[in-house]
């Protein structure tokens, strides 16, 4: 079953809302794949999201950056799922490195909040990734695995998900994992779904990836059997983030 290609832009922390229209005028006015062969999505912060939504060109969609692991109510400064779902924005980022490491989001939170942002009907790109010190002690694939498993210990459907392997010390550093690490690490989560959870969800989810992807390499990365897209931080802000989009006519041609 070929998997569409998933092109995601996370903007983070950056922008006014004159920036944020300037971005949306280069997006809307770029000539990218139909929706055939790419889903794209975009990423601002919580304060844009109306903006962006009503603004950005149909075949693009809109994600929230995080969202709170259960209903609304006294917790202050959160946003919930189902504030998301009435704004009707459609997806949602969880379990971001960042997060993971300045907010100390475990693996059991980042699972929680997945599945209860599946449960209120948003989709869910599910981040993904080691850090350089545990590639060094060879134990990428023990850290990855976790990281699925507490996801996959509460959630049956992956119809809505994609995951976003993130080696952290690729984002936002320059360093790119070689097209040949991406697929390695791809590849061996695509394996841990089919044993771990079934043939049909390892075969037919995304995993898509993240970590200084740029317009200069990501056709190469593209070309990955197990690489179905791009997670892009800094690249997402610029008007080379068309040409990453672009990268998905690798995968029709194949």
């Amino acid at each position: 079953m070929g998997r569409k290609f998933f092109v995601g832009g996370n903007w983070k922390c950056n922008g006014t809302s004159d920036e944020i229209k300037k971005i949306i005028s280069t997006l809307n006015a770029g000539q990218v794949p139909s929706q055939d062969v790419v889903e794209v999505v975009v990423s601002p912060p919580f304060v844009f999201l109306p903006l962006v939504k009503n603004e950005l060109r149909p075949d693009f969609h809109v994600a929230a950056q995080n969202c709170w692991v259960k209903k609304g109510g006294a917790f202050t400064g959160e946003v919930s799922a189902e504030m998301l779902v009435n704004l009707s924005i459609p997806w949602v980022i969880l379990g971001h490195s960042e997060r993971r490491a300045l907010l100390g989001e475990s693996n059991e939170i980042v699972g929680d909040k997945v599945a209860y942002a599946l449960s209120q009907g948003l989709k869910v790109i599910a981040c993904v990734g080691e850090t350089l010190e545990q590639r060094e002690s060879g134990s990428t694939m023990d850290v990855v695995a976790a990281q699925t498993k507490a996801i996959a210990d509460l959630v049956k459907d992956w119809t809505n998900v994609v995951i976003a392997y993130e080696p952290v010390w690729a984002i936002g550093t320059g360093k790119v994992a070689t097209p040949a690490q991406a697929q390695e690490v791809h590849a061996e989560l695509r394996k841990w779904l089919q044993a771990n959870v079934s043939a049909e969800v390892a075969a037919s989810t995304r995993i898509i990836y993240g970590g200084s992807v740029s317009g200069a390499n990501c056709k190469e990365l593209a070309g990955q059997p197990d690489v179905d897209g791009f997670l892009v931080g800094g690249a997402s802000l610029k008007p080379e983030f068309i040409d990453i989009i672009k990268a998905a006519e690798v995968k029709k041609s194949v």
